[in-house]
């Protein structure tokens, strides 16, 4: 029985000494820039592995429009509010191989959802019109540094998107 005991006691100890408590940043401040768009952010940490990121930013839009018979070429920046809380599930793992994982370096799951506010910065004809719209996406994605000031992020996602209509706005399909 005395061995019994010894040995638990030895293997809770290991264990013990080897959990790590390795955790997302307490804040986070930053800017992104995008293939389309620009974006100041703070990530905010809830648990060790949680973290709630807002954003506030300009979302980039380019489109061809030919309501005359003129074809015209748009490029427009759109303000957007986003919230997104994020799970980093590898932060341990990373650790444990000595990756680095300052900055939130890491793999997160994350869902994200964005307002888009129903104001058009750039040229855009009269008889447009910008409707303000809500998006949810659940989005899988990663981020890694590069040195110590700079790092990248990718993420993938499908979501629901929803377009507030405004009085005598014709819109086929609002979801």
């Amino acid at each position: 029985m005395r061995k019994i005991i010894i040995a638990l006691i030895c293997t809770t100890s290991f264990l013990m000494s080897s959990a790590q408590n390795t955790s997302v940043e307490k804040s986070i401040y930053g800017i992104q820039t995008g293939l389309l768009g620009v974006w100041a952010h703070n990530e905010l940490k809830l648990t060790n592995a949680i973290a709630l990121r807002s954003e506030i930013g300009f979302d980039a839009g380019a489109f061809s429009e030919s309501f005359n018979e003129d074809t015209e070429f748009l490029f427009v920046l759109i303000p957007a509010l986003t919230i997104e809380p994020r799970w980093y599930y590898n932060l341990n793992k990373r650790e444990s191989k000595s990756y680095r994982t300052d900055g939130n370096s890491g793999n997160f799951i994350a869902i994200k959802t964005t307002y888009h506010i129903d104001m058009v910065i750039g040229s855009v004809p009269n008889h447009l019109n910008f409707i303000s719209d809500i998006s949810i996406v659940p989005t899988w994605g990663i981020r890694r540094n590069l040195g110590q000031h700079f790092n990248y992020e990718a993420g993938l996602g499908i979501g629901y998107g929803h377009l507030f209509e405004e009085e005598n706005v014709y819109v086929k399909n609002t979801n």
